[in-house]
């Protein structure tokens, strides 16, 4: 295959593989991520602010930061967030790191932009449960705001601008640096060998169908249950199954959500909209049987595994 390079069997034999070394491919479908953008410094920081701020939220209890923990891989590590009232809502909750670089927002994709993405959750029922009208009012009664506001925005404490501020700080969450980073950048010797040879399984699977460009996802939309009725053997069908299903009242886009990207995976338990798979084995094993209809060996997946881990970026200048 055009990614293989023998670098001679004696380090293949002295691995104890046998096989030859794979060195960093030429041609790729998968790309680093870019630098962090160099953005409006105050806007930045006026969104890191309310990012934080709970008065975002109807009742003053919930921040953005309260589902999107950014110490913990920018998601929440239980199974569905708790909204303003204390209740789980119905979908799991995706990282908001390197959220900027998904051709679409939700599960669903029913927005194109993070300010769309913002504008909705604030207003949600289940989520912030608020209006956009107090949420201006509560942050305009603030002199701390009210100064943050008039030096980033000429008119202020506006909706759009709260979303614009939080937007352009959600464009910064980007988490660069990781080992497959850096592999694709030149240097061929960061990943073990069962990583690479975990990269090559995982493009002759077939993984890589799905799960490509800059973000190893979040640029398509794919049915859940290609190759089986995944919801069938689940059970429990509840609205949110039915993806973009929602908007488009397609038949054919019943059960067909926003491909997930694939970086931090490791450390963004649960998976799926409906936080199914406890572990990122698990994971792997609903992949192979519903989505791709195959059967690998353990070796397999376990080299694939192993490929996903390194996929772990850095934010703050320290691995997630």
């Amino acid at each position: 295959m055009r990614h293989l390079s023998t670098y001679g069997s004696g380090l293949a034999l002295l691995l104890g593989l046998g096989l030859p070394v794979i060195a960093a491919p030429l041609d790729e479908a998968l790309k680093p991520l870019p630098p962090v953008p160099e953005l409006d410094a105050a806007k930045v920081e006026l969104g890191r602010r309310l990012f934080n701020e709970p008065r975002l939220s109807v009742n003053n209890t919930l921040s953005c930061a309260s589902c999107h923990r950014l110490e913990s891989g920018g998601a929440d590590n239980t199974p569905f967030s708790l909204g303003f009232d204390g209740k789980p809502v119905a979908i799991n909750t995706p990282s908001v790191f390197n959220a900027s670089l998904n051709f679409k927002q939700f599960w669903n994709g029913r927005v194109d932009t993070l300010e769309a993405q913002i504008e909705q959750v604030v207003i949600s029922p289940v989520e912030m449960g608020s209006d956009w009208k107090t949420v201006v009012q509560n942050l305009t009664d603030l002199p701390l705001y009210q100064r943050a506001f008039s030096q980033a925005y000429p008119d202020g404490v506006t909706a759009a601008n709260v979303q614009n501020a939080l937007a352009t700080y959600e464009r910064t969450l980007l988490t660069p640096n990781s080992r497959f980073d850096q592999y694709l950048l030149g240097n061929t010797e960061i990943l073990t060998t069962q990583e690479k040879y975990g990269y090559q399984r995982f493009k002759e699977y077939g993984c890589i169908a799905c799960h490509q460009g800059i973000n190893i996802g979040g640029n398509m939309f794919q049915k859940f249950g290609v190759m089986g009725d995944y919801f069938k053997a689940r059970g429990n069908p509840v609205e949110a199954d039915l993806g973009r299903y929602l908007l488009t009242k397609d038949e054919e886009d019943r059960h067909v959500f926003k491909v997930p990207s694939l970086r931090n995976v490791a450390v963004t338990a649960p998976y799926f909209h409906d936080a199914s798979a406890k572990t990122l084995e698990e994971a792997v094993d609903v992949m192979f049987k519903y989505q791709l209809g195959r059967n690998p060996s353990g070796e397999d997946k376990d080299l694939i595994i192993q490929f996903l881990k390194t996929l772990t970026g850095e934010w703050a200048g320290k691995p997630l």
